[in-house]
């Protein structure tokens, strides 16, 4: 991976392995993820999302070592996920519920969640006439927009965002990349983002690239 080298880790992995039956998806993977945005690029089948859900803790590696802002994964997994914000943008676990409630949710999760960003992000992802209807009522890309709110709401230490133009309108990619570029000189939070190709509108600390 390539990374910005003046900056201070938040989140280190060291040989992590990983396979699905049939496929050794990740051998000795390692990586020194800084505060900022980090790509991990990569095309379909290359492991993305998986790679995602690995280094959130919601995925178990055959062995290797997690360690996010000085807390093991191995030592203690609970304090460890409590530091990071992911949602599978195909989930539904979400869909009885409105904007607002979703928002609740997380802010009950993150204690630095900032409910003063909402009406702006909201507005920004062109979300505000969808307030008042349950996520099963939304497009997916209005649902996606749902979950990126709470992200840059959410102030997690670690943001794991998975293909995050995926389903959105111009206007509203526009926004996510502006809003990710703001999040560059952060030294207090990773964002960790899953795409296809490299994103041109957002300033990087790093990248991990998985081939195509």
């Amino acid at each position: 991976m390539t990374q910005a080298a003046d900056r201070a880790a938040l989140l280190l992995a060291s040989r992590l392995n990983f396979s699905y039956p049939g496929l050794d998806l990740f051998q000795d993977f390692s990586a020194r993820i800084t505060s900022g945005v980090t790509l991990v690029r990569g095309g379909d089948g290359r492991g993305k999302t998986t790679l995602l859900n690995l280094l959130g803790g919601f995925m178990p590696a055959r062995d290797g070592v997690l360690e996010l802002d000085g807390v093991r994964l191995d030592s203690d997994g609970e304090a460890y996920r409590r530091q990071v914000f992911f949602i599978d943008p195909r989930t539904e676990a979400y869909d009885q519920m409105l904007p607002a409630e979703v928002f609740a949710a997380m802010a009950a999760r993150f204690p630095r969640f900032d409910h003063s960003l909402l009406p702006a992000l909201t507005e920004g992802l062109s979300l505000t006439p969808h307030l008042e209807k349950k996520l099963f009522m939304l497009s997916t890309g209005s649902k996606r927009k749902v979950y990126l709110a709470a992200a840059f709401a959410a102030h997690a230490r670690l943001t794991l965002l998975d293909d995050p133009y995926a389903s959105l309108d111009r206007a509203s990619i526009n926004f996510v990349a502006a809003t990710l570029d703001a999040h560059a000189d952060d030294a207090q939070q990773a964002w960790v983002v899953a795409m296809y190709e490299t994103p041109t509108a957002i300033r990087l600390a790093g990248s991990i690239d998985l081939g195509d």
